[in-house]
């Protein structure tokens, strides 16, 4: 089930930043008619990734508090690495995150009018068809201080270029063989500029257009002018394109356009610690097997995170309070963290669970008259942050689970837990004072033993008397079995590949681990699908949408942002 859709949030007041300042004031100045058209120009080669999130909130953003227009729009200009079970998955990935675009459009709905274009400057004598190869192109093109050289089919004539061009459509010319370059300048300093590639000879099947095209746009030449066909106003791209925009506006500035020259905005781009935002390295740890897939958890996708339980508002949140700036920064993973917990925090149903069971036996609980222990019921809230959650009725009976973290038989300083002689309460039931432990022949724990006191119904003792730790369990006779994934960081460097320059060299095999035989309450097998609980003072997990009773860790209970903060006053 898709979130609630926020496209048109009631009465929104635009924040401030630069981004939002250069459209209040186009707005001010009736540039643009006063129209706020923004877009998001995925290439459907990979899923999403919470990169692009960013990215997703500001296009949408922006256009809901201008009351403006956001399209989604593929960048399907590829053949060879894009496929359709992407593009499906980025709209529902942009559905998900909250966001519902005016319409939705493919670079591929235009390539008959970019080539009509395309031939507009080859009459102009502002492109023409160079017959060297790809290694040739890029030799030529210098360096920074180092002036380019002009290939020797630059000053061919219009007339030839147009039938070369044609030709190359036509399909009579091998792959590589041809490029359609722009006639622009070898010695810019902007390297973009030094004629660049607008089509090159790629017999690839196209999931849309199949093989109705043999020649395919570069992303330069389809991008500006696919927001010009689409009267984007606003487009707005991450930093590493700043050095595109001279290009994208050169282009424009000599193409007979429908409607006003939109305009190219930079910001930073999203970048995590202990994490990558590469689609090339995402796509190699999927490739290689180092994780399950696009949807694994341990990813940055959009996909791993929903399946993770991170709720799509968290991670609006977290993209709006990060806001834009013209300065690439890393952010620390545990700020998205904080967001998360924060958001399930107030939302998450409480459950009990015990991932590495303990079984804890009451001598003294009666038995009904065919000897078999009584059962009773205890009603305990779902969610002490809303009432309207209601409650839950959880069974206790003699014999129980407890975590075996939390009883030593020869307890440490501050450890408050069971213990031999101590007295704990166990969550909302009673007070039980251990008596015994049974052992197996190497002396590992089997059971322990322990006497309730009947006089402590609810947790709390008639004659006032405290004790220090109140601990989960979960009835035997009525728990139920369940697997639970817990993780740790993709990465153990805060970034990956700094030191060696490989971010291979940091992955973290310890990232995952598989617990089996975990006993939960009840309650937890009736969880939908997807949906994500706390287990009490364990932290929030999220049951996965397609492995019944497979539990995976979405944050702990402990607030590590705001430790790391302290830190730093």
């Amino acid at each position: 089930m898709l979130n609630s859709i926020v496209t048109q949030p009631a009465a929104p007041v635009p924040a401030s930043d630069f981004v939002r300042d250069l459209v209040r004031q186009d707005m001010q100045r009736g540039t643009y008619g006063g129209r706020v058209q923004t877009r998001f120009p995925p290439e459907p080669n990979g899923f999403l990734h919470i990169g692009h999130a960013k990215a997703i909130t500001l296009d949408f953003s922006i256009a809901a508090e201008f009351g403006g227009t956001c399209n989604l729009r593929f960048d399907d200009t590829n053949p060879d690495t894009e496929e359709i079970h992407f593009v499906e998955g980025i709209t529902e990935d942009v559905e998900w995150l909250g966001f519902r675009p005016a319409g939705v459009f493919h670079a591929s709905d235009y390539f008959g009018q970019l080539y009509e274009w395309a031939e507009h400057l080859v009459m102009r004598g502002l492109a023409y068809v160079d017959d060297q190869d790809g290694d040739a192109i890029s030799a030529q093109r210098g360096g920074f201080g180092k002036p380019g050289i002009e290939s020797p089919f630059r000053d061919r004539g219009p007339e030839e270029n147009l039938d070369l061009f044609r030709r190359m459509r036509a399909g009579e010319f091998a792959d590589g063989s041809r490029v359609l370059r722009a006639r622009i300048d070898m010695n810019h300093e902007n390297m973009q500029l030094r004629d660049p590639i607008m089509y090159r000879i790629r017999r690839g099947h196209h999931f849309r257009t199949g093989d109705e095209w043999c020649i395919y746009p570069t992303y330069d030449w389809a991008h500006g002018q696919s927001d010009a066909f689409e009267g984007v106003t606003h487009s707005f791209c991450t930093l590493e394109f700043d050095s595109h925009r001279p290009l994208y506006d050169w282009f424009l500035e000599h193409l007979p356009l429908p409607s006003d020259q939109p305009r190219q905005t930079e910001f930073a781009r999203l970048e995590l610690t202990h994490t990558v935002m590469s689609k090339r390295l995402l796509a190699a740890l999927v490739a290689d097997g180092v994780v399950d897939g696009w949807d694994d958890p341990r990813l940055p996708t959009l996909r791993g995170l929903r399946r993770r339980g991170y709720p799509a508002s968290a991670i609006r949140e977290f993209c709006s309070f990060i806001g834009v700036s013209r300065t690439n920064s890393r952010h620390e993973i545990e700020l998205l963290e904080s967001f998360v917990r924060t958001e399930l925090n107030r939302t998450a149903l409480r459950r009990m669970a015990v991932l590495h069971p303990l079984r804890l036996v009451l001598t003294n609980w009666p038995v009904d008259a065919d000897r078999r222990p009584v059962v009773e019921w205890f009603e305990l809230g779902n969610n002490p942050e809303n009432a309207d959650d209601g409650v839950r009725v959880v069974p206790f009976a003699g014999e129980l689970f407890i975590e075996e973290e939390d009883f030593a038989e020869v307890p440490p300083p501050k450890f408050f837990r069971l213990a031999p002689g101590r007295e704990v309460r166990l969550r909302g039931a009673y007070l039980v004072r251990c008596t015994d432990v049974l052992k197996d022949e190497s002396g590992r724990v089997l059971e322990v033993r322990a006497t309730y006191d009947p006089e402590t119904k609810g947790g709390s003792a008639p004659d006032g008397r405290k004790v220090k730790s109140t601990m989960h369990w979960v009835s035997a006779a009525h728990a139920v079995d369940a697997r639970v994934a817990l993780y740790d960081r993709l990465y153990t460097a805060a970034v990956p590949g700094e030191a060696t320059g490989d971010p291979a060299d940091d992955l973290n095999p310890a990232s995952r681990e598989l617990l089996t035989g975990c006993k939960v309450e009840g309650a937890l097998a009736e969880t939908p699908p997807g949906a994500v609980v706390q287990f009490e003072r364990l932290g929030y997990f999220a049951h996965d949408p397609r492995d019944p009773l497979l539990f995976h860790r979405t944050v702990g209970l402990r607030d590590e942002w705001a430790a790391i903060q302290k830190r730093h006053r």
